[in-house]
C-alpha cells in the first residue's frame, strides 16, 4: 500500500508554530494539554518504579562485583546533585537578564558503567531480562544474595541468550556494556549519527556493532526485525519499552531524596523547574513521568530538542506523534546532537507525556558548544553537546515562557525556584575528542 503523503500546508494551518521550526528559528512549545487532560490509568505507575528500584538494589552486590567503580555508592548507579552558581553567572552575563532562583545540575553525564542517563534504563532492563530467566530456571531465587550473578556458571548460562538494541550511541554503550559483563552475545544496530568511539568502546567490550547507512528509526527497525527472528534473542526496544521506562523512572526517587537532603522545597511558594534533553523520549519521559507523581502541579518539565530534531515537541503539538517525522516538513534531522537526532518519536511516551509536560524548546548546535566550553570553564564539569540542550531550559523560559508562568501564577515565586538541568551524557568520552569538542565554533 503506498504511504499517503504528509498535507504540511494543512498542518501548517493548524500549528503555525511548524513555520519557524521550518525556518530555523527558537521555538517554546506549551502543552495545552497539560491542565486539561485527565489522567487515564498509564501503562505505568509509581508502584511498578518502586518495584524496579527494590530490583536495583537486589543486584546492588552484582554491581559491586562486577564494577568496583560502584563500591563508593555501593553498588547503586546514582550521579549527584550539584548547584552551578558560577554557570548561572555566566549565562546572566551573556544574556543580560537574570534567572531568578537557584540553578542546579543533575549529573547523569558522570553515572558509573556507562557515563549517561542511558545507564538508568538500558541496564535496568538488561538486569530484569537476567533476572527472569535465572529465575526461571530456577538458578536464583530473589532472597539470594545477587552477587551470584557474576561468578562463572551464570555468565555461561548468559552465554545461550541474545540481545539486540538500535541506538543512536548511549543506549547501545549502557547495554553493550552491562550484557557484555554478564556474558549475553549483545549485538547493537548502530544509526549514521553515532560516533565512532562508542562503537569502538562496544566492540572492546565483546559486543558486535552492525552499523547502518541510515538513521535511527531505520536502525532500530533493523534490530527488530533481525531479533524476531532468534527464539534466544531478546530485543530492547527504546521507542516502547516499559522496562527502560521503568528504569529512568527510578531517578525521579532518587532525586526526591537528593532534594531533601539537599533542604530544597517544592511546594506552591517554591515551584521546581526541571529541563531534559530529548531524543526519541524514553529517557526523559521515565524522569519526568516520574517526577509529576512526586511531585504533581508544583513541578514544570520541559524538553529541550535540537532544530533539525525537535521530534517530541512536533509529535505532541500535532498529536501525530510517531505518525509523523521531522523530515515531513523539511527538517534534516542532522545535529551534533548525537543521541538527540531522532526524527520520528515514542509514541508510548508522547502518549502519557500528553497529562505530565509542561512543554518542549528547540535550541542550535551553535549553542550547545558555546554551553560546552562555558561550563567546562566555569564549573570544570564536562558534558557531551546533547546533554547542554537542557542548559538552555531556562534562558527559553525567561525569553519566551511568559505567557505560561502567567497561566500558573508563577511570576512573583520565581526568586524560590529551583531549576535542574538534567545533564545525560560526557564522562566516557574520549580526552582528544574532548579537546575538539572546546575548540569547536559554529
Amino acid at each position: 500500500m503506498a504511504e499517503q503523503k504528509m498535507d504540511v500546508n494543512a498542518l501548517v494551518a493548524r500549528f503555525p508554530l511548524i513555520k519557524k521550526l521550518q525556518s530555523g528559528e527558537y521555538v517554546f512549545w506549551v502543552n495545552d494539554q497539560l491542565s486539561t487532560k485527565k489522567q487515564t490509568i498509564p501503562a505505568v505507575s509509581m508502584e511498578m518504579i518502586r518495584e524496579a528500584e527494590q530490583k536495583l538494589q537486589r543486584f546492588s552486590s552484582y554491581i559491586k562485583v562486577a564494577f568496583p567503580i560502584t563500591k563508593f555508592s555501593d553498588g547503586l548507579i546514582e550521579s549527584d546533585l550539584k548547584e552551578i552558581p558560577h554557570m548561572k553567572k555566566l549565562i546572566e552575563g551573556r544574556r543580560g537578564f537574570a534567572i531568578p532562583g537557584t540553578l542546579m545540575l543533575k549529573c547523569d553525564h558522570a553515572l558509573p558503567i556507562a557515563g549517561s542517563i542511558k545507564a538508568r534504563g538500558g541496564i535496568y532492563e538488561v538486569l530484569s531480562y537476567a533476572e527472569n530467566l535465572a529465575l526461571a530456571a530456577g538458578r536464583i531465587s530473589k532472597t539470594d544474595d545477587y552477587a551470584k550473578f557474576a561468578s562463572d556458571d551464570m555468565r555461561a548460562f548468559f552465554s545461550d541468550y541474545k540481545i539486540a538494541v538500535g541506538s543512536t550511541g548511549n543506549l547501545g554503550l549502557s547495554i553493550g556494556m552491562i550484557g557484555a559483563k554478564l556474558g549475553f552475545q549483545v549485538t547493537v544496530h548502530m544509526s549514521v549519527e553515532a560516533k565512532k568511539w562508542k562503537k569502538d568502546l562496544l566492540r572492546a567490550n565483546g559486543v558486535t556493532v552492525v552499523e547502518h547507512k541510515t538513521d535511527y528509526t531505520e536502525a532500530v527497525r533493523q534490530g527488530r526485525l533481525a531479533a524476531q527472528k532468534d527464539d534466544t534473542c531478546h530485543f530492547i526496544d527504546d521507542e516502547n519499552s516499559i522496562d527502560l521506562f521503568l528504569g529512568y523512572g527510578v531517578a525521579g526517587l532518587r532525586l526526591e531524596q537528593q532534594l531533601k537532603q539537599a533542604k530544597v522545597k517544592v511546594d506552591a511558594e517554591h515551584p521546581l523547574f526541571v529541563y531534559l534533553p530529548c531524543g526519541v523520549g524514553g529517557g526523559p519521559g521515565g524522569v519526568a513521568f516520574s517526577l509529576k507523581q512526586i511531585y504533581g502541579e508544583h513541578v514544570h518539565i520541559f524538553f529541550g530538542e535540537p532544530m533539525q530534531s525537535p521530534c517530541m515537541l512536533l509529535g505532541m503539538m500535532t498529536g501525530l506523534h510517531d505518525e509523523i517525522s521531522v523530515s515531513d516538513i523539511g527538517l534534516t534531522n542532522k545535529t551534533e546532537a548525537d543521541g538527540l537526532a531522532v526524527g520520528r518519536p515514542s509514541r508510548f511516551v508522547g502518549t502519557l507525556m500528553e497529562s505530565v509536560l509542561s512543554g518542549c524548546y528547540t535550541v542550535d548546535d551553535s549553542f550547545l558548544f558555546r554551553s560546552l566550553k562555558g561550563m567546562y570553564e566555569t564549573e570544570n564539569i564536562f558534558m557531551e553537546p546533547s546533554a547542554h540542550a537542557g542548559v538552555y531550559g531556562p534562558i527559553e523560559l525567561m525569553m519566551q515562557g511568559v505567557t505560561y508562568l502567567q497561566q500558573h501564577n508563577l511570576q512573583d515565586k520565581l526568586e524560590n525556584a529551583t531549576h535542574i538541568i538534567w545533564s545525560t551524557g560526557g564522562d566516557l568520552v574520549p580526552q582528544e575528542l574532548r579537546q575538539q569538542y572546546l575548540q569547536t565554533e559554529i
